[in-house]
């Protein structure tokens, strides 16, 4: 991507933020307060937790989240990279509160449509006028023979970052010079798509500054994978030889995995990894099932204008949980998707009608610590779907000089950094 096309993105980003801004209602009078539950503390909940109540002070919003930090999965590949340490990705709730959220401290057990109540934990109760499921994922354990919780102690995914995230770089770091790390990508959808091809660039990084002679084998279920062109031009420009991707036509499905032997198995091949890092086919989390929001896919299907549920009226779901069709499960679209619903709620509370908006989203992956790519891409709501605008976003050019990709490298920290503090900070 030419300067150009990033600096007409951060326009058209900035134009965005400005427009919703301008649609909020004004707070209301004379009317009860209305309340607002919203499940889940991550890029899409505590965004609209945090912009519906600055948006209008006479709306109740409670952030329902059990972990007293959040632990952020963007930028956690760079840990395994040995760019970032696993502290870096941590962040609190203060300023959520600050901004007169309340924090309920505990896990949502259960959620009461027509009752229009959320059962916690700790056997309480809360009521609400309308309720925002943001759980993210959950891993479908057992949908790949072999692998389950347990399994996951010896072969991680380390999709979730924390401690996960931690075992692995400590097998990567135990691991000897010329030892073979097997990556398994699921099929799609699942969270932040790019995001195995990313993690191959930062481990290829770890072991070409520390354990040159070892080999990275991703094994995939689908035959191509977002961003691959530039993917597979940096990892030749990184680390020739190194990386072997596996598409599903030429055997990369894995059908099972063997925790005893760290052992991969395909229809054509078994194959025993010295670190096996295995990411599991992906769900909503188990609250938005309970609360009667997911279809027969595993995943929650909404109007796209406001992100309620088509299944249960006053529920709205947003980030990696939703259907957001051809809009990406990632942090920079759970963030988009939280500022639009605080603008609709705020206008639903007060008796208004939605309006219409365009939704954003911009990945930056890193292939090495000066090596960015990126895609963008608007989306509008139509009468079912989320649909791309024609024209907007695209893809870093594929020969773009080093310059280049050392500044994309740059936007990249420069957006994690500025997300995290809208968000967190």
């Amino acid at each position: 991507m030419n300067q150009t096309g990033i600096e007409r993105r951060s326009i058209v980003a900035g134009l965005g933020a400005g427009i919703l801004s301008a649609s909020l209602p004004r707070p209301l009078r004379g009317q009860a307060m209305p309340r607002v539950v919203v499940i889940g503390g991550g890029f899409a909940g505590a965004t609209v937790a945090r912009f519906l109540r600055r948006s209008n002070a006479t709306i109740d919003v409670t952030l329902v989240e059990p972990n007293a930090t959040y632990m952020s999965c963007p930028f956690s590949n760079l840990v395994l990279g040995g760019l970032r340490s696993l502290d870096e990705q941590r962040f609190t709730y203060e300023a959520v509160v600050a901004d007169g959220v309340r924090l309920a401290r505990t896990a949502a057990e259960d959620v009461d449509p027509a009752g229009k109540r959320v059962t916690l934990a700790t056997g309480d109760t809360l009521n609400y006028d309308r309720l925002v499921v943001a759980p993210g994922v959950e891993f479908m354990w057992g949908a790949l023979e072999g692998y389950d919780e347990a399994a996951a102690e010896r072969m991680p995914h380390a999709w979730k970052a924390g401690r996960q995230t931690a075992l692995l770089a400590a097998q990567l770091e135990s691991m000897e010079d010329g030892g073979t790390v097997v990556i398994t990508a699921p099929a799609s959808p699942y969270r932040c798509p790019p995001g195995p091809y990313e993690r191959a660039g930062m481990i290829a990084h770890y072991l070409k500054t520390n354990k040159p002679r070892s080999k990275i084998l991703i094994f995939d279920a689908k035959e191509r994978f977002s961003k691959q062109a530039l993917f597979q031009q940096g990892w030749e420009t990184h680390y020739p030889g190194m990386i072997e991707w596996i598409a599903v036509s030429m055997g990369g499905e894995v059908t099972r995995v063997d925790p005893s032997g760290n052992a991969v198995i395909t229809d054509f091949e078994t194959v025993e990894a010295d670190v096996a890092n295995i990411i599991p086919p992906q769900r909503a989390a188990a609250i938005a099932h309970r609360a009667g929001v997911v279809d027969a896919s595993g995943w929650c299907p909404i109007d796209p204008l406001t992100f309620e549920s088509t299944l249960q009226p006053g529920i709205h779901v947003l980030g990696d949980a939703a259907i957001a069709n051809a809009m990406p499960k990632s942090a920079f679209s759970a963030n988009s998707q939280g500022k639009v619903l605080a603008v609709q709620l705020a206008r639903l509370l007060a008796g208004a009608t939605p309006i219409e908006t365009v939704l954003l989203n911009t990945c930056y992956s890193l292939i090495a610590p000066d090596h960015g790519i990126s895609i963008a891409g608007a989306y509008r709501p139509g009468e079912t779907a989320l649909n791309p605008v024609d024209g907007a976003g695209g893809v870093s050019a594929l020969d773009a000089g080093a310059d280049v990709r050392a500044l994309e490298a740059r936007y990249g920290a420069d957006w994690f950094a500025a997300i995290t503090t809208e968000v967190f900070g």
